[in-house]
């Protein structure tokens, strides 16, 4: 809509532009610049950096220090070829500044866009450019003083003493009023209106003094954003009244503002004055590349993700787009340096990311090649789990679970709770080992869920050691902890619990992949879904007395699936109190046999059968069908027995004959043909269901 493109047609731009227009459309533009950054402020937690070991800092100060020295190297001889705003002291050190830094607004927005919010390499991203944006914070800060001081050798005293008040206010003042309205809101309430209201208004409000006191009106936006609590109540009622219409309004506006201001054709002629700048720039950028390479190497990252990572670090955005309209207002650059520098800002990160995604994969780190699963864990060892929690309801599940698995002294349980929590009003995701942090960490207050299962364990202690975590992240991206979890701890089974949203109201968000379907697709382990019929405050699979003997039934269809869901039952016919039912479905005539998958089916189904021939609590039966439907048939005549647990496979190598005709009537794909119909189907039952996945090696 530019100068570059549609207003160099002047009835183009007298129609759409008129003489008022580029004033409001300025504004409107700095405005959204103004709330993108107090909503990253809001976000973000600079207190991670506590966090930061050896190699976070040691990557951060060479990717960050080297580039600024080497664009400092190249632009003091050039300086005589510049214009003389640009080749001041002041002008030099904030250029050399910016094409060294990454920000943390512009790089967590990517990240969360790729869908590595969780990944190893996204933690350490975020880390680094939180260490860089403190480093380009003071940058700044130098770089306005400079700028104040050329002008009046007091106006830079005066700038320092209107920071140091301004901050007091914002940190001493502000903060302190805002932990009040988080310590008087009622827990599990929203903050009062009137306070949102405010805090929203008081944006503008910062903005408008910042810019009054020469401090930069993007500088007060952003130090409010940063002195409010994040997460709940205040920074997550925050960042949802106001996210939305920030970037899918206000901030288009200023992508319109920045394009109005290039203008292509200016730089024809020019490039004699730009060369100094564009070089400055590129040498910024490969300097960057190659020292964060360089760093990432010496700290034990592959060739190959090292690179990956240099070209992340690189991306460019909103923050260099307001920067560059800073320098504007300086009038450190003109038009056509502002051209060039949007053009070169908007190339690079469009060569960075895809390249990036090209080089580096985030699920290959679970790709194994080792069996890790129930039939393959030797026996008489410790069966490692991770059992995910979603919410308090699904406590009561998980340990009815593991308690009719049979954990016994001589094959015990070592089980890795994780506490799944929606990263919300938050730019960095946290992992919570409470081991070493506490079950009261302060990133959670849901300790309760970890406290019933350490109740759990005193009361199972020979055979059960369970290990507590929090998981806070971005749904997209829980599946990256859970099977980085399972991974580090070598893990034989993954045990998921149905979401509780869809259980209740049969619902997922839309466009949001299911966290159990991301996990099936790239677990290094067995997977369990289970479905849990009773309620929270049950014993066991809803029955309320602990002698009670529970009635297990196994749906074996055959395949990888079905093996490994026939295994874990005869971990759990071991249990005195379980009665075991495999019911086999076989092809009529072995039709649709698959030799391979038949072959190992009988074996396991005859060691299974041999191991309890004396057995009273296993039965054994077979069914032979023609197709789906005779399939389903059998199943709703089996529902009579009062089963309380369904056991099947998911799918994986079922022999198409037995399922003919059910692929279309599939609804949730997580839980497989016959899982799917045990749930939706109404059988008159409330038994719990299991669907097991058996590892798929992908190495």
């Amino acid at each position: 809509m530019g100068p570059s493109v549609l207003s160099r047609s002047k009835k183009f731009r007298s129609y759409f532009f008129p003489d008022t227009a580029d004033f409001v459309l300025k504004n409107i533009g700095i405005l959204g610049f103004m709330y993108f950054l107090f909503i990253s402020g809001v976000k973000t937690d600079l207190t991670v950096v506590k966090k930061a070991g050896r190699k976070h800092w040691c990557i951060a100060l060479i990717s960050t220090l080297v580039p600024m020295i080497c664009t400092l190297a190249v632009a003091i001889p050039l300086r005589k070829s510049m214009e003389k705003e640009l080749a001041k002291p002041s002008s030099i050190l904030g250029t050399s500044t910016l094409f060294a830094l990454s920000t943390f607004p512009v790089l967590q927005l990517i990240i969360k866009e790729l869908n590595l919010l969780s990944s190893e390499i996204g933690r350490l991203a975020l880390l680094i450019a939180v260490i860089s944006d403190i480093i380009g914070i003071n940058c700044v800060i130098a770089f306005e003083a400079a700028k104040q001081e050329e002008g009046n050798s007091m106006a830079g005293l005066w700038y320092f003493i209107s920071l140091i008040v301004f901050m007091i206010s914002i940190f001493g003042g502000l903060r302190q009023a805002m932990l009040w309205i988080v310590k008087t809101t009622p827990e599990g309430k929203q903050v009062d209106q009137i306070y949102v209201i405010a805090i929203l208004l008081g944006v503008v409000v910062a903005g408008f003094l910042t810019d009054m006191f020469g401090i930069a009106i993007a500088n007060g936006p952003l130090w409010l954003g940063l002195a409010v609590p994040d997460g709940p109540p205040l920074g997550a009622v925050l960042v949802d009244k106001s996210e939305t219409i920030v970037m899918d309004l206000l901030l288009p506006f200023s992508y319109t503002f920045v394009g109005l201001l290039t203008d292509v054709s200016s730089m024809s002629g020019n490039w004699s004055i730009l060369q100094p700048i564009f070089l400055v720039a590129f040498i910024g950028c490969i300097a960057k590349v190659i020292s964060t390479w360089l760093a990432s190497r010496f700290c034990g990252m592959s060739l190959k993700e090292s690179l990956a990572f240099s070209l992340l670090l690189n991306a460019r955005g909103q923050v260099e787009l307001l920067l560059f309209i800073h320098w504007m207002d300086f009038k450190m650059i003109t038009i056509p340096y502002f051209t060039m520098l949007v053009l070169f800002t908007t190339a690079v990160t469009a060569v960075a990311i895809p390249l990036f995604s090209i080089l580096y994969d985030p699920t290959r780190p679970y790709m194994v090649n080792k069996r890790r699963n129930i039939q393959h864990n030797p026996p008489n060892t410790e069966l490692r789990i991770v059992a995910l929690i979603h919410s308090e309801e699904n406590v009561a599940g998980i340990i009815n679970l593991l308690e009719v698995s049979n954990p016994t002294c001589n094959s015990p349980f070592s089980v890795f709770a994780v506490h799944l929590v929606e990263l919300i009003a938050r730019a960095v995701p946290i992992f919570i080992d409470h081991e070493k942090e506490g079950l009261d960490s302060e990133h959670t207050n849901l300790s309760s869920v970890h406290k019933a299962l350490k109740h759990f364990e005193e009361a199972k202690r020979e055979q059960i050691k369970l290990h507590c975590y929090t998981s806070i992240t971005a749904k997209r991206s829980m599946y990256q902890d859970i099977c980085g979890l399972a991974l580090e701890k070598k893990a034989s089974l993954i045990i998921l619990p149905y979401h509780g949203e869809q259980l209740d109201n049969n619902l997922e968000t839309e466009g949001v992949p299911s966290i159990n379907c991301d996990v099936l697709a790239h677990a290094p382990c067995s997977v369990g879904i289970f479905v849990h019929r009773g309620s929270s405050n049950t014993h066991l699979l809803g029955t309320p007395s602990i002698t009670s003997v529970y009635h297990f039934a196994v749906l074996f269809l055959g395949g990888a699936d079905a093996r490994e869901a026939l295994v874990y039952a005869d971990r759990m016919a071991g249990n005195l109190n379980v009665l075991v039912t495999v019911i086999r479905f076989l092809s009529n005539d072995s039709l649709g046999d698959n030799r391979m998958e038949k072959k190992l089916d009988d074996g396991l189904v005859t060691w299974f059968w041999v191991k309890h021939e004396g057995n009273n609590h296993v039965i054994y039966r077979e069914v032979v069908v023609r197709n789906g439907e005779e399939t389903l048939a059998a199943i709703r005549g089996m529902s009579n027995n009062n089963y309380d647990l369904w056991i099947v496979g998911r799918m994986h190598g079922i022999n198409p004959v037995i399922i003919q005709g059910l692929a279309d009537w599939s609804k949730h794909t997580e839980l497989g043909l016959i899982g799917d119909y045990l749930f939706c189907s109404d059988l008159g039952s409330r038994a719990s269901i299991l669907v097991v996945q058996q590892q798929i090696l992908r190495g």
